[in-house]
């Protein structure tokens, strides 16, 4: 039932357009919160969905770049699913961290280094799993991208503190299960309506 939820509301509010604009909200908006809590949360966790920052050096200008992205614990690895709001297209950040093989993530209050793997055949499939287990509105977005096969990547702390690895096993403790229940899901989506809704009275 709880997978149901989130697609039900997006539909609601115009399926692929109303993702699609709401997009360029939520990320502004997760850069003021993340300004203010200075870089300890972001608009996705407020709506009770955990996300970071990830740097990656720009395959073709050799310049860093930042986003802040939802992520799925993965015990000690992180996990990162190349939705793009269920666009046609990969994102960009994708690309980026294809052609690296390591990043930085600033997760949890903390920035450390990360190992990259793209993941592909039947680890794909596994990760696949648990991450629309973890976020069942992966499915919605996949569907609204026409199918495009999203990348998945894995994460790895270089220097696997327990500080590090408390920080990404954050989202999911102390909840034995996914903690995106029906009312988790039914907040997020009122929240993103929200700043939809005050983007279009700007």
């Amino acid at each position: 039932m709880a997978s149901t939820v989130l697609p039900r509301v997006a539909r609601r509010l115009g399926t692929q357009r109303w993702v699609m604009h709401a997009s360029g909200t939520i990320l502004a908006s997760d850069r003021a919160v993340r300004r203010i809590t200075r870089g300890r949360n972001g608009v996705l966790d407020i709506a009770g969905l955990p996300s970071l920052e990830l740097t990656v050096i720009g395959r073709k200008t050799g310049v860093p770049r930042t986003t802040s992205l939802l992520y799925v614990p993965n015990g000690d690895s992180i996990l990162l699913i190349g939705s793009n709001w269920g666009s046609p297209e990969h994102p960009s950040w994708s690309a980026n961290l294809r052609a690296a093989t390591v990043a930085t993530v600033h997760v949890g209050g903390r920035r450390f280094p990360v190992t990259v793997t793209q993941i592909t055949g039947v680890e794909r499939k596994r990760a696949w799993d648990t991450a629309v287990e973890f976020w069942p509105g992966y499915e919605m977005e996949h569907d609204l991208s026409g199918g495009r096969t999203f990348r998945v990547f894995e994460l790895h702390p270089v220097t696997p503190t327990p500080q590090r690895l408390a920080a990404i096993r954050a989202a999911t403790s102390p909840r034995p299960r996914s903690p995106y229940t029906r009312p988790a899901l039914a907040a997020a989506a009122v929240t993103v309506a929200a700043l939809w809704w005050a983007s279009r009275r700007e």
